[in-house]
């Protein structure tokens, strides 16, 4: 698999693409299986980070980080900011994680980096169902692809394997 457009990952059969805004307001397109997920950036260049995002303060955490961390993290020439997985359904994790981002005490600290970047509202959520695969191990193995493919690093918002 290859991470570097989105017809790479239709290729791979994700689905989706939906901006993050359109699913904090109906996320009725988000199946209701186990899966694995994607959050895709579609600008060119590295984006603009805010010093303080819209994660939520998950048991009193603040999720944000210096905007030299963001940088630091940031990997060139992918779409791919983030890679999770969906272990009950699809579509109660992303909404976990979406209202996360809608600065939510939610527990979704995975991720969190996604919601540092400016306008994060315009980035593509995208799942692939996994009915007959574990998800974990789904998304530990795209991880790993991932850094096979990027000299080690992880995908931006991905901060452990």
């Amino acid at each position: 698999m290859k991470f570097n457009t989105i017809d790479d990952l239709k290729a791979s059969g994700f689905e989706g693409f939906i901006p993050v805004a359109q699913l904090q307001t109906d996320s009725t397109a988000i199946p209701r299986t186990a899966g694995v997920y994607m959050v895709v950036y579609t600008g060119e260049n590295i984006p603009e980070f805010l010093p303080c995002g819209t994660g939520g303060f998950f048991k009193g955490k603040d999720p944000n980080v210096s905007i030299t961390e963001l940088e630091t993290n940031w990997v060139k020439n992918t779409c791919v900011v983030y890679i999770g997985k969906a272990g009950t359904t699809l579509r109660k994790r992303l909404n976990q994680y979406l209202k996360f981002g809608n600065r939510q005490n939610i527990g979704h600290w995975g991720g969190r980096y996604i919601w540092q970047i400016k306008n994060s509202g315009n980035l593509l959520l995208c799942w692939k169902p996994t009915p007959d695969e574990d998800p974990e191990t789904v998304e530990t193995a795209l991880i790993a692809r991932f850094k096979e493919q990027r000299g080690g690093h992880r995908p931006f918002a991905n901060l452990k394997d």
